[in-house]
């Protein structure tokens, strides 16, 4: 019995994302990504919000992150496993499922290795346009692995940025993100400390992927006037900034009961002061108020952000076709005959 067109479900592979990407423009699609972010927190309130479920173990992190508001569900499955970089491996890993609220049917199953790399980059150039310095045309990028691409051409497109300055523990990884921005307008120069890599940026991002309490920016190195993108620090027990650097700072996170937990504000009691960046964005509460703020956006990555990608995603695909419709849902001719579908099928 060939499935009904109702029963099957749009499959976004790894082939099929890239596909897309290259099809929409890298460009393009970070900004629309942003944009759907950017969308979705004005309407924060409309949202069904908890942390993400989290299974550790002493190597990495496994993790399931829903959301969803009145019309859609969303979830995204995704692990963190720094070790894995030594087996060839993939730190992170990925994929998503994007559902009608009305059927409980899922609209779209989706890679998310891929996926996750873009709205990381999306969301930190949107939090970096709104808190960034004005005329910010040069970025700190430490840690050069995966992510590090992704984050310096984002915030080419949405901030503008024009320099960035490359620092990594591994030499290798740094000739790798060279290789890889070549040709992409960017000055690029590598560094051989991180006190080098933040000579004259506007802007710090830090993204390792080493699971532990790290000081990867200690307090004499973050001056006044800059915006910090704390990208590395996801889980419990593993951050990248001194404690001093967040006392100094005007701190700005994503959803508190999660980033209390798993942020670089781990470090510091819970009645800290920290401002949602959903606010900023819709106006409710301000982002950079002078030009010696030191701003901070301590991300560790929300499932409203994957739930604006998925729908992103979706909606280029019912543009391209560029997926593969998989056979996912039982789809008997009678609902209540599930069995009978099971024993015509016989062979």
């Amino acid at each position: 019995m060939q499935p009904s067109e109702k029963a099957l479900v749009p499959f976004v592979s790894v082939e099929h994302m890239m596909q897309l990407v290259h099809h929409v423009g890298l460009d393009a699609m970070l900004t629309g990504i942003a944009e759907a972010i950017e969308q979705d927190f004005a309407r924060w309130d409309r949202f069904d919000k908890t942390p993400r479920v989290a299974a550790h173990s002493a190597v990495g992190v496994i993790e399931l992150m829903p959301a969803a508001d009145d019309a859609h569900y969303a979830f995204k499955y995704v692990n963190g496993h720094p070790r894995n970089t030594r087996e060839g491996l993939q730190t992170v890993t990925a994929f998503g499922v994007l559902a009608d609220m009305t059927t409980g049917y899922p609209l779209l199953l989706s890679e998310m290795t891929l996926l996750t790399a873009l709205r990381t980059a999306a969301m930190s150039a949107l939090a970096a346009k709104h808190l960034a310095p004005k005329g910010a045309t040069t970025m700190a990028m430490i840690g050069n692995g995966a992510q590090s691409e992704f984050q310096c051409r984002a915030m080419q497109a949405l901030c503008g940025i024009t320099k960035v300055r490359l620092f990594d523990t591994d030499p290798a990884a740094t000739r790798k993100c060279m290789a890889n921005l070549k040709d992409s307008g960017l000055d690029i120069t590598a560094c051989d400390s991180p006190e080098e890599a933040i000579e004259g940026a506007h802007i710090l991002t830090t993204c390792t992927a080493d699971k532990r309490n790290a000081t990867i920016l200690t307090d004499n190195m973050v001056g006044t006037g800059v915006h910090v993108n704390a990208i590395g620090g996801d889980c419990p027990g593993k951050t990248e900034l001194a404690a001093e650097v967040l006392h100094r700072s005007s701190v700005f996170v994503e959803y508190p009961p999660q980033t209390r937990i798993e942020g670089e504000i781990q470090q510091l009691p819970e009645d800290h002061e920290v401002t949602e960046l959903w606010q900023v964005f819709a106006g409710t509460a301000p982002g950079r108020t002078s030009d010696r703020q030191i701003t901070l956006f301590d991300s560790v990555g929300f499932a409203i952000e994957d739930f604006s990608a998925l729908r992103y995603v979706h909606e280029k695909v019912k543009e391209t076709g560029m997926a593969l419709p998989l056979d996912l849902l039982a789809d008997p001719d009678d609902p209540r005959d599930l069995f009978g579908m099971l024993t015509r099928a016989a062979p």
